[in-house]
């Protein structure tokens, strides 16, 4: 089998964490999310994990140059020699530069960034959709899971309900617009590279892996 060595894009709410578990059921490569690296770095640690708890306990973003570092470490590993699914790196141009180092050093170069595409506003919908009873704690969705009487709890019968902060419009606008900020020049850069693969998110799930899974084939 040849490598496959991938990153996964996508705004929050876009289903990249879906498609990465149906990605991993077809391919034999590991899922290398940075939130995963970063707390297995400094639970084992190791040098740039001690280096990056430093900063994590202050508060502080961690360094460009501690997270390449922990990226590193973990491309190196012995499970990805068929490939690998990163998620969550590069957030930015430096990263993307230093990574392209990292895979020619480690003989590793990227195959392939898959860009999972659903328009901010239709994000929005299924961002803050979520609604909750406060009476019992039952979560439901105005898209997805709406109770089976409007404005009544199917679990307890209550009639009151609340959106959490986080879910509020505004708030999930604003996390977009951070991530499409940070985003948009990733997908320009691999774009010029011939790297980018865009994949349109807003269908259902099956029928956006079955675009996926085309590509990877082909790669």
């Amino acid at each position: 089998m040849s490598t496959m060595n991938l990153i996964l894009m996508g705004l929050p709410g876009a289903g990249k964490g879906t498609q990465a578990q149906k990605i991993l059921e077809d391919f034999d490569i590991p899922h290398i999310s940075t939130g995963d690296i970063f707390r297995a770095a400094i639970k084992n640690e190791t040098k740039m994990g001690l280096e990056a708890k430093k900063y994590i306990d202050a508060g502080n973003l961690v360094p460009d140059e501690v997270t390449n570092g922990i990226v590193r470490d973990r491309l190196a590993e012995a499970d990805t020699k068929n490939g690998f699914l990163l998620d969550g790196y590069p957030r930015n141009i430096d990263q993307a530069h230093a990574l392209k180092q990292i895979g020619e050093e480690l003989n590793k170069p990227l195959d392939g960034v898959i860009n999972i595409h659903v328009e901010p506003a239709v994000l929005v919908e299924r961002l803050s959709g979520r609604f909750i009873c406060r009476t019992c704690g039952a979560t439901y969705h105005k898209l997805y899971n709406k109770p089976k009487v409007e404005g009544t709890c199917d679990v307890c019968g209550g009639h009151d309900f609340y959106q959490r902060d986080d879910d509020k419009p505004a708030t999930v606008k604003n996390r977009l617009d951070v991530n499409i900020k940070l985003n948009t020049p990733l997908i320009e850069y691999y774009g010029q590279e011939k790297l980018l693969y865009n994949v349109d998110g807003d269908r259902d799930i099956d029928d956006v892996y079955k675009d996926i899974k085309k590509i990877l084939d082909n790669l």
